[in-house]
Formats: structure tokens, sequence, C-alpha cells
């Protein structure tokens, strides 16, 4: 099954490459760039939504699920892509918007054109509360109610995200059935399956019921924390539309080209696992990001990755991932040196991990000035919390990829549409590409690394977990060590072994019953 032993690789496609000259990048860019993923050593690459869309979410605003926007190339440039890809042995995944759609999309028009619209059930419709204002207290992710009263129908839609992202209803046969069609167009057309959006999100209570408040909640945080999401996320329903998506892959899957579905999820562990048995081949685990990078000690990432591995089944394929296009970059969470240490963590843990587009150069988080500010949940919520757009807006980690010194960094011939990253003459691909101690030649040798069948298919065993050192056996041969601290540490071993790669990549050699391991190290060491 070739999802187990792949390394995923995010694209965001505005920001990888523009082949055009419009500051924004497209799929001729990402065609051009294949070269450079194949020597990296991605098995997969995961493309961030293409489709045509009035680009208010960029692209998680759909129009037309069956068609490229023009800003990003064609349907042809699409196949292009495809094909090359497959012939360097890449695999590609795009993203599926279930949840919702754009208000232009032709379903919504039709939709709120009447109450008598045949389409109008394809979406959820409420009359206003009994004050006159929103059916309930359900709140956006980007600020504010999620209901947007429609003044021509006299009737509120439900919208998770932006009202112009208005939620399509999965309760109703008809829409999971134009879903399932848009999928059957771009697996007849090649792809390897789809990272699916906001899946945990599809089904909604169906009496409508507010939600609790949350005790967590204070001033300054975004709106959609005052509640706990009781009644608009995780339903019992979602299992059943979960298992008809993987029913739509199966029919175009056969040995060895498995079509498979990539369930963005962010719950606890004990809750995501379950979407395993509904048939998700890798629920997104999310949990390094959403609890190991934030309190970044031995103790605790041991816990999670304990917790995580005690709650899989046989069946169960585990996943990782550090970074993504709504996180910040992992170098400004951490600092460069300990971004090395966990990518070695990423790239050594059971299971298949997930790359995000720039995370190879230690790129940080972009420095957005106000007048560049794109990403509308910034936009929407800046004057809601003290801290303003950095705590909400999504930009900084979606800057353009730096290729090298030439104007612009060879990403456009023009200004891009965001910022480059400040440092561009110095951190670009082609600059690490000649530096042999760059994090650009760490990651590269830590994806072949990951081909060792210990590593890719060995048990996990903690081994040591405290002081601010974390090791862990991998198969019956392969150590791994990781120093979070910046003092030297030792690790007694249980016998004498080589080490095979440093995160500094300058030590090769025997070692000893004593492992010494200098500030920001990280080691694989080969046993016996």
């Amino acid at each position: 099954m070739w999802w187990k032993t792949t390394v995923v690789y995010q694209i965001y496609p505005r920001s990888f490459q523009d082949s055009n000259g419009d500051g924004v990048g497209d799929l001729e860019g990402i065609r051009r760039r294949l070269p450079y993923l194949k020597d990296l050593g991605v098995g997969t690459i995961w493309l961030s939504p293409f489709y045509k869309s009035p680009m208010r979410d960029f692209g998680y605003d759909v129009a037309d699920y069956c068609d490229v926007d023009p800003v990003f190339g064609t349907l042809e440039d699409f196949d292009r892509l495809l094909k090359e890809a497959h012939a360097l042995g890449l695999k590609v995944l795009i993203d599926l918007v279930p949840n919702h759609t754009s208000d232009q999309h032709p379903w919504f028009l039709e939709s709120k054109s009447s109450r008598n619209n045949p389409k109008r059930n394809w979406y959820i419709w409420k009359d206003p509360g009994p004050d006159g204002g929103p059916p309930n207290n359900w709140q956006s992710f980007f600020g504010g109610p999620a209901w947007t009263l429609d003044e021509g129908t006299g009737q509120y839609y439900l919208h998770l995200f932006l009202p112009e992202q208005p939620d399509l209803n999965w309760q109703n046969p008809e829409v999971r059935e134009a879903l399932y069609e848009a999928m059957r167009f771009w697996l007849r057309r090649g792809v390897d399956g789809f990272r699916v959006d906001v899946l945990w999100l599809l089904a909604k209570d169906p009496l409508f019921r507010d939600e609790p408040g949350s005790p967590f909640w204070r001033p300054g945080l975004p709106d959609r924390l005052r509640h706990e999401h009781t009644f608009t996320e995780d339903q019992p329903e979602t299992f059943a539309y979960v298992r008809e998506m993987r029913f739509v892959l199966d029919e175009f899957s056969e040995p060895g080209r498995e079509r498979i579905m990539v369930g963005e999820i962010y719950l606890p562990l004990h809750r995501l696992v379950r979407y395993y048995r509904a048939g998700c081949h890798l629920p997104f685990n999310f949990s390094l990001i959403t609890e190991g990078l934030p309190n970044w000690q031995p103790e605790n990432i041991a816990r999670i990755v304990e917790e995580y591995e005690s709650l899989l089944t046989p069946w169960d394929w585990p996943n990782w991932v550090l970074g993504n296009h709504d996180q910040p970059r992992l170098a400004s969470r951490l600092g460069e040196s300990q971004a090395r240490v966990a990518a070695m963590l990423l790239f050594t843990l059971r299971g298949t991990p997930t790359w995000y587009y720039g995370d190879e150069l230690a790129l940080p988080n972009g420095e957005i000035p106000p007048e560049r500010v794109r990403d509308p949940a910034a936009l929407r919520q800046k004057d809601r919390t003290p801290a303003g757009y950095h705590t909400l807006g999504r930009d900084p980690e979606r800057t353009p990829m730096p290729w090298d010194t030439s104007p612009y960094a060879g990403f456009s011939t023009v200004e891009p549409w965001l910022p480059l990253n400040p440092d561009w003459p110095v951190r670009n691909v082609a600059a690490q590409e000649k530096d042999p101690k760059s994090m650009l030649h760490l990651v590269k040798r830590l994806i072949r690394l990951r081909q060792d069948p210990e590593l890719l298919f060995g048990p996990y065993r903690t081994y040591w977990a405290r002081n601010g050192l974390y090791a862990y056996l991998r198969g019956k041969g392969l150590l791994i060590a990781l120093n979070f601290t910046d003092r030297e540490k030792a690790l007694d071993l249980p016998q004498e072994g080589r080490v095979v790669l440093s995160t500094h990549l300058d030590r090769e050699e025997a070692v000893g019953n004593t492992l010494r391991l200098r500030p920001d190290e990280g080691v694989v060491v080969r046993l016996g």
C-alpha cells in the first residue's frame, strides 16, 4: 500500500511557482518544479484548492468543483502536471472541499432564488429566531454568527466560515451524490486521492440546538471559542458520509493503485481514531501541532506518541504532521535548531509523514504589513483581538517559495501576491543546495533514511523521555535520540552502535555504551 511508505508534501499553489508573471503561483509552475520534488525524495504531492473560485478564501470557496480557476491555469495544465508527476513516480492528492461552496456557485444561486427552488434544500436554511435574529448561537470560524439573513427569502443560511461560503446540506442525498460525482470527475482523470477539508464538520445537529458556553473563553479569543461545539462538530452522521466517500474511492482502486482519503479532523486523539473505522485511510493527526509544539518537552511528546500508538488497531496506519497552510511555520515556533530536531522526529516516527512546502528551508513566518494582509480570517477579526492580524491571520505561513537570488527569488518576475521572507537572498533553495549542512540537505537525508524497513514498518517503543532528552526505538535495530535543550546531554545506550545521521550533518561514527548529544542535536543510532 503506497500510502504507508510515502512522504506527503503539501503545496499551496498560489505560493509555489508563478509561470506566467502575474505574481501568483499556478499549476504550470508546479509542473516545472516536479524535478525538485523528486530530488527531495517525497513520494506524494498534495495540492491545496485550484478550483474555479471568487477567491474570497483563496479557493476554499468553490464555484465549480470540476474546473480550474484561470489564475491557476486550465484543466489541460492539470492533466499535464498529473501525467508528468506520475511519470516521475509521484502520486497526486487534491483538496476536496465538501462542507461548503462559494455563494457564487450555481447551486447556491438557485437555492437562494426562492424557497420553492428544487435546490433550496441543498443548503441549510432556517427561519429567524424568536427575536428576529439568527436561529441559534452558532459561531463562524472566521468571526461573528454562523448565520446570514437573505433578505429576498426572509431566511438565514448557515456558514461555518465566511458568509460567502454557505454550508451544504449533507442530509440531502442529492447533495452527497453531486459531491461524489465531483470526486469521480477527478478520479477518472487519474488523481490518487483527496485531502478532505473539514471532514469532521459535515454533519450538523438536526435539531439545531444552541451550543453550550465554554468555561475557557475570555475576551480577546476568537468568537468561535465562546462555545463548546457539541452540535456542529463530529456528529454521529459524519461516519456514514465518510463510508460513502470511501465507497467512491474503492470504485477506482486496484491492487497497488489504491485511491485514498486524508481527512482534515481537528479532534482529540481518542475521537480522531474512530474515523479509521469509518473508512478514512489517514485521519490527519494534528497532535504534534496542537499539543506538541506549544509544549515542546520530551515528556509531553512521548505522551502524545504513546497515547496515539495505544489507540491504533493493527489495521490503522499512523500519520504525523508539523505544519500546514493554517498553522505558523515550524521554524518560527521552535527556531531553526529545534526545527531540525522536529524534522528528525517526524521522519522517524511510525507512520506517514506530511511535510509543508518551504519547511525544508526552515522558512520562517513571513512579515506581512497591514496593507498587504490578504487572509479573510485576519481581516474579519483584526479588531476583535488585542494582538490584531497576526493572532488569526494565516498569511505568514503562505508566503512564496524562495528558489534563488534572482529578482523575486525566482518565484515570479513581478511582485508576488504576498511578500517574500525577509531573508530570501540567503534562505532559498539554490543557497541551501550548495550548503552540505543545510536544513534542505537534512530533510533529503531523513527522507532517504526513512526507506529503511525498520523505520517504515518497525514497531515504536519509548526508551527515554526526561531531563531534556527524548529517545525511542524503532524495530530491533534503530534508536533515535533527540536533545530538546541548548546544553550537552548524555544517554546510556542498551548496546554499542553507530551514529548514521545527526541533525548537524557532521557525524557518522561508532558509539559505545554512552551517547553524547550536543545542544539541539538529534541522532539516529544503528545498534549492534
